[in-house]
């Protein structure tokens, strides 16, 4: 089975679980007002919109490795890392001015065009930035509520309350560093890397692992979760890494939400620094002249392409991603997993990075 049918069959699993706790959810919003029903409604239709469920598959998995047993309890508890997911997205979407997701407007773009609608004197702009985290806290406040409820012993309960913690403490300075080098506009590889690892590998892979173990019970010590951790570790970056080629040659149907969005946010990218590192002056003169600019064309976006890949820069991104690749599945061979299907699980979703297209 592909990695894609175990995402889809885990997706299937989960989202009429998430509908029921958004149903539940909704109506004890009722009973306290109507803009925290609104802001509900508003969340659930970001979070179902689209996604793989990427994280609670996992974290599901990841419970699997530790010997933790096949039942509903453990699916339900995965609801907290995709509410995670939602908070930290509703934030990351606000900073980078997206305006739409998974093929769906933002949050901060839905609350800016009811300001549009119904509040003509505020600035639309400033409202919608302003609800939409006010909203992201929301859905981090229910992260936390569904391990919290979780069916699961209250010492196992508190050790994952604070391993989900410590999986969004140690991602908010990878997007920290995102932010400080859109600033300054400029980077080294080591700042990039080191960004991805913050921003991507701990909360995508690394984490939900972790969160997993604690759910099954086992110490954050142990020897197989290690191995696991590098492996992770090695996973998210190369996923980053794959996830920026595609920002840039990605197809925009394929990924559900705009291609081009990172020229034009100035963002610095391993494909970014590692053209201005290896291109002729000419070729830096372009990506110069179009990375962060706000109206860039469809013929623009084809020019940055085309110099990206003659200086050589898409190719070593494409290499590093395949040097990591080859490191994870090296670690994963010293795991003795409990369950033969998580193995099968993290050995696939490896392999598939290289070839995802979405």
């Amino acid at each position: 089975m592909t990695i894609i049918n175990y995402l889809k069959r885990y997706k299937e699993q989960l989202d009429p679980l998430l509908e029921n706790y958004f149903e539940e959810k909704l109506r004890q919003a009722r009973q306290i007002d109507p803009l925290a029903e609104e802001a509900v409604a508003i969340i659930k239709d970001f979070t179902l919109a689209g996604g793989k469920r990427v994280r609670p598959a996992v974290q599901y998995y990841g419970y699997l490795a530790a010997g933790g047993k096949k039942e509903e309890r453990i699916v339900k508890a995965t609801m907290a890392i995709e509410l995670a997911h939602s908070f930290l997205l509703i934030h990351d979407d606000i900073i980078d001015k997206d305006a739409v997701r998974h093929g769906v407007a933002t949050v901060h773009e839905r609350y800016k065009r009811i300001a549009q609608k119904y509040f003509l004197q505020t600035n639309s702009e400033h409202f919608g930035n302003s609800m939409a985290m006010i909203a992201g806290d929301m859905a981090s406040s229910m992260a936390n509520e569904i391990i919290f409820n979780a069916d699961f012993e209250p010492s196992v309960i508190l050790k994952a309350l604070d391993r989900l913690q410590q999986i969004i403490y140690q991602t908010i300075p990878g997007e920290m560093i995102d932010v400080v080098l859109e600033a300054k506009r400029t980077a080294t590889e080591e700042e990039i890397l080191r960004m991805h690892k913050g921003k991507t590998a701990r909360y995508t892979f690394e984490g939900p692992i972790q969160l997993g173990y604690s759910l099954a019970g086992k110490d954050n010590e142990d020897e197989a979760l290690k191995h696991l951790s590098d492996y992770a570790i090695n996973v998210g970056i190369a996923f980053q890494v794959r996830d920026d080629i595609l920002g840039v040659f990605g197809d925009e149907k394929k990924l559900g939400k705009p291609v081009g969005s990172d020229i034009r946010e100035g963002k610095q990218t391993l494909l970014v620094i590692k053209a201005l590192e290896k291109g002729t002056t000419s070729q830096k003169k372009v990506i110069q002249q179009l990375l962060g600019k706000e109206d860039l064309t469809s013929e623009e976006l084809k020019e940055f392409r085309n110099v990206i890949a003659a200086t050589g820069s898409l190719d070593y991104s494409q290499e590093l991603s395949q040097k990591l690749i080859e490191q994870s599945l090296a670690e994963l061979a010293k795991v003795e997993f409990a369950d033969e299907e998580a193995k099968v699980f993290f050995q696939s979703i490896a392999e598939y990075i290289i070839k995802r297209e979405k």
